[in-house]
């Protein structure tokens, strides 16, 4: 199971294995006071699609059609957590105030449509004709 959760939120026993997938650190938030198995910023968008979409250049479904695309080229970022997700509880830990519209969001689906492909690892080849 996947689910997604705000850094600022109280972390849960039912919350099983918890990724932070932000490239920065939240804000006014601790170390010691996050609870964490992984933080994974390669999992993360870029900067530069981050920006882009913090600064309100680009709009969300474009976020996430770009940022499907860099997680389709570099599938070794998020492989891993594929197996957690099998195993138990997966929670996607995020900073972004908007809980509907953010990056653990697509991720989350992202490895949920993985999950229903089943199969063996793909490589990048793999995905490029998948995203256009």
């Amino acid at each position: 199971m996947i689910q997604c959760k705000r850094a600022y939120s109280p972390a849960d026993v039912n919350d099983g294995y918890r990724v932070l997938v932000d490239r920065l650190w939240p804000r006014n938030c601790r170390k010691e006071q996050l609870p964490l198995d992984e933080w994974l910023r390669d999992v993360a968008p870029s900067n530069e699609l981050r920006r882009a979409l913090k600064h309100s250049e680009i709009g969300f479904e474009t976020f996430r059609a770009r940022y499907q695309q860099e997680l389709a080229a570099r599938p070794e970022h998020w492989w891993k957590l594929l197996e957690r997700a099998r195993t138990g509880t997966l929670t996607l830990i995020y900073s972004a105030k908007d809980e509907q519209h953010n990056n653990a969001q697509v991720l989350a689906q992202w490895l949920e449509d993985e999950l229903d492909r089943g199969g063996s690892p793909s490589s990048p080849v793999c995905y490029a004709g998948d995203l256009n």
